[in-house]
């Protein structure tokens, strides 16, 4: 077994490295900044979606609502799970990257001004709110045209595009922001047409009005 010798010995030399290497990822991971950026990121993913589903019960009823309320779908798992892979591949070979504070507070303030804004949209909408565009007009789905809907047709969308970039933006992950703010914005730029389709055969002319005055909340979205 002779020949295994030169491999033994190899292995034996760049052992250490590699432990070296290893504790050195560790330790950023760990770092007050991975533990802090992390943190703030596990917090806001738990109220986001526990918030919805909690809205939903209290508006709609425990029997009408579904764990589809948690709006966790196997796209946005994935996307999420990419920009936490993203965060740890950055912060261990550029530890520095993550650490401008300016950047990531701002993406903080980001997260709780969007959802702010959902919310709002939320509470404000009452039982006109749902997760399903409604295809069929219901006795209880009103056009509501007041509180932040006086400011934008689409709160609850603006709300969450700001939200999902916020969480980017916090995590100081260059590639996921830009990702995250064109799938986003392409999603409810192809849904906001989509949904106000039937809004415009629920409501008629009283739809049209209200679209033609007040914008969609979306940037670029008519």
């Amino acid at each position: 077994m002779q020949f295994l010798d030169p491999l033994r010995v190899a292995v034996e030399n760049r052992l250490p490295l590699l432990i070296h290497y290893a504790s050195a990822s560790f330790s950023e991971i760990f770092s007050d900044t991975g533990i802090r950026q992390l943190s703030q990121m596990l917090l806001s993913l738990i109220f986001f979606h526990t918030s919805e589903y909690i809205l939903a019960i209290a508006i709609h009823g425990a029997s009408n609502v579904t764990l589809s309320s948690l709006l966790i779908s196997k796209h946005y798992a994935l996307a999420m799970l990419v920009s936490l892979l993203e965060y740890l591949t950055e912060i261990i070979l550029f530890p520095g990257l993550k650490q401008h504070w300016w950047v990531s507070n701002f993406g903080l303030i980001m997260i709780i001004v969007g959802e702010i804004i959902r919310k709002a949209a939320i509470i404000t909408a009452g039982r006109s709110f749902t997760h399903l565009i409604k295809i069929n007009h219901e006795e209880h789905h009103g056009l509501v045209t007041h509180g932040v809907y006086r400011l934008m047709r689409h709160p609850s969308y603006c709300g969450f595009l700001i939200w999902s970039v916020g969480t980017q933006v916090m995590l100081c992950n260059p590639v996921s922001t830009v990702v995250f703010t064109v799938v986003v914005w392409r999603f409810f730029a192809q849904r906001i047409p989509y949904e106000e389709y039937f809004l415009n055969q629920f409501f008629g002319v009283q739809y049209l009005e209200y679209a033609e005055s007040v914008a969609s909340g979306v940037p670029f979205v008519n």
